[in-house]
């Protein structure tokens, strides 16, 4: 019996991790366009709609259905499978997956309680636990414990589609134009969550070292995952040298990938993320 990962196209891969997940998308709207995302609107597209667009594009669930079909191939082939989404609180594909899965007896459901690259890290733990020889349900178990050290921190370069998003006012996102304000955003309890506002990118960074030292440092022995939103990685790339010192003791390499449209559609263009296990703590 094999042990799969499904996941759904909200969590951020690296591409040698992502052959290896059977993925669920969910669907991108821009006006009356519908696309099914990472099937037929790849990252690079999503990001030159999203800039050329008039209309803030939206994103439908995963539905029952979509997760039905893959649970269906999984119990043909007398596997089973653990299925990781994201947070509960920022989309209904959670809630649409356990649906799905009452049919089930092989089928493990997670909530990740994060998103984008926080996912990610989740994912690639779980193919980590698949490689040690575990079984679906210790994996699922696991993971339900694990999920709580993760920390995902974000530094967005505009207020504009937080706004155009109803997360912030006019006002604010007028006033933090005005002052170059750059919000430090995290996923805290499954929801979005504004940590600090930084002015310019300099100190944003200053700020997004602050909050990873915060959280009690990294756990270099479970994987690290940076991303970016938009066309270009060069603030990413500025941030990973002006936190260097953060991460050379710990990792042979800071690896990084494209954050795809779900928070790529609330973030906007130039975000950076960081995604990582929080150390555990000594009693």
């Amino acid at each position: 019996m094999k042990t799969r990962i499904i996941a759904d196209s909200t969590s951020d891969l690296m591409p040698n991790i992502k052959e290896k997940v059977e993925i669920v998308p969910l669907t991108v709207h821009f006006g009356n366009e519908e696309y099914i995302d990472g099937v037929t609107i790849d990252h690079k597209t999503f990001y030159e709609k999203l800039v050329e667009s008039d209309v803030l594009p939206t994103t439908s669930q995963a539905t029952p259905a979509a997760f039905d079909r893959v649970f269906e191939q999984v119990n043909a082939d007398g596997d089973e499978a653990v299925v990781i989404t994201i947070s509960s609180k920022l989309s209904g594909t959670c809630q649409s997956a356990m649906i799905a899965a009452k049919e089930y007896d092989n089928i493990y459901v997670i909530d990740s309680g994060t998103g984008a690259v926080g996912g990610g890290i989740l994912i690639e733990y779980a193919l980590r636990l698949v490689d040690e020889g575990y079984k679906a349900k210790d994996i699922a178990e696991i993971l339900d414990r694990e999920k709580e050290r993760i920390v995902i921190v974000a530094l967005v370069d505009t207020l504009e589609y937080l706004k155009r998003g109803g997360r912030v006012s006019k006002t604010v996102a007028f006033a933090g134009t005005v002052l170059n304000i750059k919000p430090v955003l995290s996923v805290v309890d499954g929801e979005v969550s504004i940590l600090g506002k930084a002015r310019g990118s300099k100190q944003g960074n200053n700020l997004l070292v602050e909050q990873i030292e915060k959280a009690g440092g990294v756990d270099f022995s479970m994987p690290v995952l940076l991303g970016y939103t938009g066309l270009s990685d060069a603030l990413l790339k500025k941030y990973v040298e002006d936190s260097r010192f953060l991460w050379e003791e710990g990792l042979k390499e800071i690896r990084y990938t494209s954050i795809g449209s779900v928070i790529g559609t609330h973030a906007g263009p130039g975000a950076v993320a960081v995604a990582f296990f929080k150390k555990q703590l000594m009693i």
